[in-house]
């Protein structure tokens, strides 16, 4: 009698979970939860904590799953409205935290409305090109290319550099993949270099420091290039095979910054070396890869784009941290994804893969 009533309830609760990105982020969960153990200097406290966030994010997850593709459709318009709305408020009224303007204070909650264009911005322009599928015209390319950039000017005043270059990297997939054309593409990377000497003068004074830094770190050992010194050490320290797990010495004789949250990845790398570099970036390109596949099969233009982006968003964001804590990009505060201690960014990501199994397990659904 209990067979067929657990068997209701694991496909109600399974029906659309991809199992071969559940299995993939699961792994890469587990990895996270034992560098942040080593980083955290075995303080379950924080362990437990992330537990509690991995728990939040994988509702959100089974919620989004659970929501056929045409209606997240119908959230596209009202999700990037209602973003802007929250961004000019947050321009307007927003709580100044270290200098930083991101916050909106509820009373009962904080909220950081840039992290809900992280989703709102692809989702409206996948919806965009979808109804000018038939009609797409470089004008339809120039309006995107607007609605992307308004939501970028409010977090890049916030200033938030990070997550507007997240946003800018999502939306950008969406027109490319679109189908923009290299000719315009290479015409809007030369102007972006000839516009370079202008952006710099708009630049607040520590975001010229993290780039000064990064062409030479010694400059300023015990300031602003001090992040960049530690983690690159950690980095190279760990050799071909590591120290060992609970062994960094840059981790735990406390030499390394934020090494739970935005520098965790050079404790993984001091104690597990490249071999574990190595098999830490499969992991990734099988989530990409296999985000990748669900949006090739994807039966519509706003399923393909959506998806499209949102596997290569999840690249953008384990490319700019492992650079950034290599050395070979500026510090801009990007955490390495479900690896990286922290709430918001985990749920922010969780929500974009519940998207990316309802779009692979409703795309017959779709189709008829």
């Amino acid at each position: 009698m209990a067979t067929p009533a657990i068997k209701r309830i694991v496909t109600f609760l399974a029906g659309h979970i991809d199992s071969f990105l559940l299995t993939s982020l699961l792994v890469l969960l587990g990895v996270g939860l034992m560098t942040l153990y080593s980083a955290g200097e075995q303080n379950p406290a924080r362990v437990t904590s992330q537990l509690a966030n991995i728990g939040v994010a994988f509702a959100v997850m089974w919620v989004a799953a659970n929501i056929p593709p045409h209606i997240l459709k119908s959230f596209a318009v009202p999700a990037y409205i209602i973003g802007i709305v929250l961004l000019v408020a947050v321009d307007l009224f927003g709580e100044i935290v270290n200098g930083a303007q991101r916050w909106l204070d509820l009373g009962v909650t904080r909220i950081q409305p840039s992290e809900l264009m992280k989703i709102a911005v692809p989702l409206m322009l996948a919806w965009y090109f979808d109804r000018y599928e038939a009609t797409l015209r470089i004008k339809h390319f120039a309006i995107a290319a607007v609605m992307l950039l308004v939501p970028i000017g409010f977090i890049a005043k916030q200033p938030d550099l990070g997550t507007a270059i997240l946003i800018l990297a999502s939306g950008f997939y969406v027109i490319f993949l679109a189908g923009l054309s290299w000719n315009i593409l290479l015409a809007l990377f030369a102007a972006g270099c000839a516009s370079l000497p202008v952006l710099w003068s708009f630049m607040h004074d520590y975001q010229k420091r993290r780039i000064l830094t990064l062409i030479d770190p010694t400059e300023d050992p015990l300031g602003a290039g001090y992040h960049t010194i530690q983690s690159t050490i950690a980095v190279g320290s760990g050799g071909v095979s590591g120290k060992g797990w609970l062994n960094g010495t840059q981790t735990h004789l406390d030499f390394l910054p934020e090494r739970t949250t935005d520098f965790i990845f050079a404790v993984f790398s001091e104690e597990f070396g490249l071999v574990g570099n190595g098999l830490l970036l499969c992991l990734f390109l099988i989530v990409i890869g296999r985000g990748l596949v669900i949006a090739a099969d994807a039966p519509s233009l706003f399923a393909r784009l959506l998806a499209g982006s949102l596997a290569l968003s999840f690249f953008t964001y384990a490319f700019v941290n492992m650079g950034m804590v290599s050395g070979i990009l500026p510090v801009v505060g990007v955490p390495l994804p479900l690896i990286s201690y922290g709430g918001t960014a985990l749920v922010t990501l969780f929500l974009g893969f519940g998207i990316l199994m309802s779009i692979r397990t409703n795309r017959k659904l779709v189709q008829t």
